[in-house]
């Protein structure tokens, strides 16, 4: 009889180990950038495949800027998400263990980099940053690469002077985001900002991918409206993380579909990707590392 009991006892802890492995439902995050219903939009198609491949309810959150996705997979609220290469900096400052590097979006061409991209009405006269001494100037995020983390040091190395109201631009603003930043232009709400593309393919598109590429998508611009005047080095592109925490075969799943998303739905991918794409592949925590030294020297 204490066998039976015992063996039965050893039963229900294996099988409570194996439920506490078992998902519920699957939370993917959504980096601002863009407003919320387009993210939701643009993301429904993974949304569902995603539902259908682990059949748990998947749902998509659209926080206000890029700390809330940070937070939210810091947090255990969030499973998945396309991060920045300087939002993963922070994450992984903040918890080395929080989440795994799976994947990465690559160029038509195979590559992995854009660039931060300078942009100005074409009607202000404006073609460098020589001619924004004194003018009033947009960033995106503060934890966003492009939008932030590499204009503000780059941008710097070039005019001799500090991001500093008054240093050398008469004023300084976050716009909330790189759709944000894209409309303040056209607007003239700022002289000039800061917003992502790969830099391929040709300017009227908005380039194959990238913020300008989705607000050519969106009707939101005119690339005719406007100009480059400034382009960063080529900067890594950020990865999708997954929660650690994670039963492994749930990561596998996620991992496999979104690998083959390209082949299986070219414009779920182009969705996803902000434009064309190659498709998603491997990348680890090691291409990451001179952005988050950065990340580390700038929080110094």
């Amino acid at each position: 009889m204490k066998h039976l009991l015992a063996l039965l006892a050893a039963t229900t802890m294996l099988s409570g180990a194996a439920n506490a492995q078992a998902i519920t439902e699957f939370r993917i995050g959504i980096l601002g950038g863009e407003n919320a219903q387009d993210r939701l939009t643009s993301n429904e198609c993974v949304r569902a495949y995603v539902q259908d491949l682990l059949g748990v309810e998947t749902k998509i959150f659209t926080p206000a800027d890029y700390d809330g996705v940070i937070q939210g997979l810091l947090g255990g609220n969030l499973d998945m998400a396309w991060l920045g290469a300087s939002a993963y900096a922070k994450l992984y400052l903040t918890d080395p263990n929080a989440v795994d590097v799976t994947l990465v979006k690559t160029n038509l061409d195979g590559s992995y980099a854009y660039h931060s991209i300078g942009i100005a009405r074409r009607d202000s006269g404006i073609t460098s940053l020589a001619d924004l001494h004194g003018k009033r100037f947009g960033f995106g995020d503060p934890n966003s690469t492009s939008g932030y983390l590499i204009p503000s040091v780059e941008i710097p190395a070039i005019t001799g002077a500090s991001m500093e109201n008054g240093a050398y631009f008469g004023e300084v603003v976050f716009t909330g985001g790189h759709e944000q930043t894209i409309v303040a232009v056209k607007n003239g709400d700022v002289a000039a900002g800061v917003t992502w593309a790969d830099g391929q393919g040709n300017w009227e598109d908005g380039y194959n991918s990238g913020a300008l590429r989705k607000a050519v998508d969106a009707g939101l611009v005119n690339m005719n409206d406007l100009v480059e005047i400034w382009r960063s080095k080529p900067i890594p592109e950020g990865p999708i993380v997954l929660r650690r925490a994670l039963p492994e075969d749930v990561k596998a799943k996620v991992v496999a579909f979104l690998e083959g998303l390209h082949a299986q739905d070219a414009q779920c991918a182009y969705n996803m990707a902000a434009g064309e794409t190659a498709g998603f592949r491997p990348i680890t925590h090691d291409a990451y590392l001179t952005m988050i030294a950065l990340r580390q020297a700038q929080s110094n």
